[in-house]
């Protein structure tokens, strides 16, 4: 073996891996880009029923990734509403933040909530007649709240859940979060990742994200084989 060969090898080994800066990727929320199935028929039939809700306060449940946040996006739009995260509550101005008689509030699991604010909006919300939409991963009648007017509240509060996304669901999904990082994605590679992934909404996020950093780390297109290579699959 020559000096120069193994010049080479050492330099190779000593070579940092490519560093991928984490860039944010254009979402959009628009209606038309809401990708519906069984799993979120429920829900968006919800949104497009406003103003004819069954209750002022409504509540939209679904896991990590499930659209919950289009969905709010979308009635926001219809509605006028602002949309507050849960865990600045108790640092908003709730009467303002109820101006336009609609508001949304994401993320109503936050271990941050402060239960006297949000007691305080929902009373106030009544009041005045004004919509809230809540988005949250677990049911509000679950959340362990220590105040048990707020808890008789939350369990009045009509919800309704986001399922777990079918086959078809999930090739779309797929196809769009590569779509939103630019990607170009054949029929091959997406049937091979909706049967390789954790079937979920936040595990077509992870795969779709991995993979798009593995392809500029390595600079390689996004291909089959690269996925096969990154997931370990045969």
């Amino acid at each position: 073996m020559s000096v120069r060969h193994n010049s080479d090898n050492l330099q190779r080994a000593s070579a940092p891996r490519q560093l991928v800066l984490a860039l944010d990727h254009a979402i959009s929320y628009a209606r038309e880009d809401f990708l519906e199935g069984p799993s979120n028929a429920k829900a968006l039939a919800l949104i497009e029923r406003w103003p004819d809700w069954p209750s002022r306060l409504m509540a939209l449940v679904g896991p990590e990734g499930s659209g919950k946040s289009h969905l709010a996006a979308i009635w926001a739009a219809t509605s006028g509403a602002r949309v507050i995260s849960a865990k600045r509550l108790g640092e908003t101005d709730l009467p303002q933040s109820l101006a336009t008689g609609a508001l949304v509030v994401e993320d109503l699991d936050t271990p941050e909530l402060d239960e006297r604010a949000l007691f305080h909006l929902i009373n106030l919300a009544r009041e005045e007649g004004a919509d809230i939409l809540f988005t949250s991963r677990v049911s509000p009648p679950s959340l362990p709240v220590k105040i048990r007017d707020l808890q008789s509240r939350l369990r009045m509060l009509p919800v309704v859940e986001l399922e777990a996304p079918d086959d078809a669901l999930l090739r779309a999904l797929l196809v769009k979060l590569a779509a939103d990082r630019q990607l170009a994605v054949d029929a091959a590679l997406v049937n091979f990742l909706a049967n390789r992934i954790e079937r979920s909404f936040a595990g077509a996020h992870r795969a779709v994200a991995e993979l798009d950093e593995e392809a500029l780390r390595r600079q390689r297109p996004v291909t089959r084989a690269l996925a096969a290579e990154l997931f370990r699959a045969t």
